[in-house]
């Protein structure tokens, strides 16, 4: 049973410190439009910059427990209890919000755009359009509308499925969204199977997680430990 499962006082140093570098790449992804252009066109001194400082400003987060999953002790116990959702938990899960929905949505458009019109305009389309779209996302954490960026953590057994779901889906099919347009040659045909391989992938693995077959993905029983999963 639930109630009877060992509770985790403390958190490993392992497991803060395998946290750590998921908040450093959350960090670093945010200003998009940059990015990009370091795709594009290799590292530059001013994303290096912004890397050192990333990792700098992460660590003494960390340091101080204020990132997910780097604090000395779960904050949460079990998924069902009603407590005050820290403000650090409400900054790093809408900004990562705001990162997987933007990234996917712009490339989906990228490639769209590609097929109609025959021309890549990616560069232009994240350079107007990121902030923009980031930006509605910064207002719906602020505001609590997200999952696992609302006021209370009642929610937090099904609003960490809908947000691991999203992180599993795009985790994925962003390095094979990469791979497809390194391998495939330039032309609208493979552009359409660039688009159906990135779509096809974020269906395969959302279906997954409404199923509960990725980690973090599993429905939760009432009451359930979090500190057990």
């Amino acid at each position: 049973y639930a109630s009877e499962k060992k509770i985790r006082e403390r958190n490993k140093l392992y497991y803060r410190f395998a946290h750590w570098p998921i908040w450093i790449a959350v960090f670093y992804l945010a200003p998009g439009p940059f990015t990009f252009d370091l795709f594009a066109h290799g590292v530059h001194p001013y994303m290096a910059a912004w890397l050192g400082l990333v990792i700098v400003g992460t660590g003494i987060a960390g340091l101080f427990g204020k990132l997910p999953g780097v604090e000395p002790r779960p904050y949460i116990i079990r998924f069902t209890e009603d407590r005050p959702n820290p403000l650090y938990r409400r900054i790093c899960y809408t900004l990562a919000w705001s990162e997987l929905v933007t990234y996917a949505a712009l490339n989906i458009v990228g490639l769209f755009g590609a097929i109609v019109t025959g021309h890549w305009r990616l560069q232009q389309i994240y350079s107007h359009a990121y902030f923009p779209i980031a930006a509605l996302f910064w207002i719906l954490g602020t505001l609590g509308k997200l999952p696992r960026v609302k006021a209370s953590t009642s929610g937090e057994g099904h609003e960490r499925r809908y947000f691991y779901g999203a992180v599993w889906a795009c985790v994925v099919a962003q390095p094979i969204l990469g791979l497809l347009w390194w391998w495939l040659p330039r032309g609208r045909g493979f552009d359409i199977l660039r688009l159906c391989g990135f779509m096809g992938v974020l269906a395969f693995m959302g279906g997954l997680a409404v199923r509960g077959h990725l980690p973090r993905t599993r429905p939760i029983l009432p009451g359930e430990l979090a500190v057990s999963d």
